[in-house]
């Protein structure tokens, strides 16, 4: 089946720029099942749940293994504003992710195609169909915008 990818992806904006409103880094993530129903939807929430570990991807992917009754996810996608940290990375692997589609890079933290390629490395289990760049102008203006906004406030 093929995704509207743009449609999910403007989900996922939605959803980072509810992380903005609410001070959390703005990133958003949409999981689609592979017969394209919307599975789970979240936003950034580490400060407001004090969770290092409370990133849009993973509360995305425990919401929709909850919903799936399944800590496997074959034939999934994932959608994210920003190109997923190793963590992230990791768990959608775990959760056999099929595909992972990201706007923005990451230069700092990315581990899909910038710092790390763990997303295609042939020695996990696992793999994932990638493609970046997705909306990437918008995606990466929200994030320069939120931590613009940070910099005004710390000066």
């Amino acid at each position: 089946m093929g995704f509207d990818l743009p449609y999910y992806m403007h989900q996922a904006i939605e959803e980072a720029k509810t992380a903005f409103e609410e001070g959390e880094v703005p990133i958003g993530a949409l999981l689609v099942s592979s017969e394209g129903a919307v599975l789970a939807r979240a936003h950034n929430r580490m400060v407001g749940l004090s969770d290092a570990t409370a990133h849009a991807e993973i509360l995305a992917i425990r919401e929709a293994c909850l919903a799936c009754r399944n800590y496997r996810l074959t034939g999934a996608l994932l959608v994210v504003t920003v190109e997923p940290c190793p963590m992230c990375v990791g768990a959608a692997i775990h959760a056999r992710v099929a595909r992972l589609v990201y706007g923005a890079s990451d230069p700092k933290w990315g581990a899909v195609a910038s710092l790390y390629e763990m997303a295609s490395d042939s020695r996990l289990n696992h793999r994932m169909d990638t493609q970046g760049g997705l909306m990437e102008p918008e995606c990466r203006a929200l994030m320069q915008s939120f931590f613009r906004m940070r910099r005004k406030k710390v000066a």
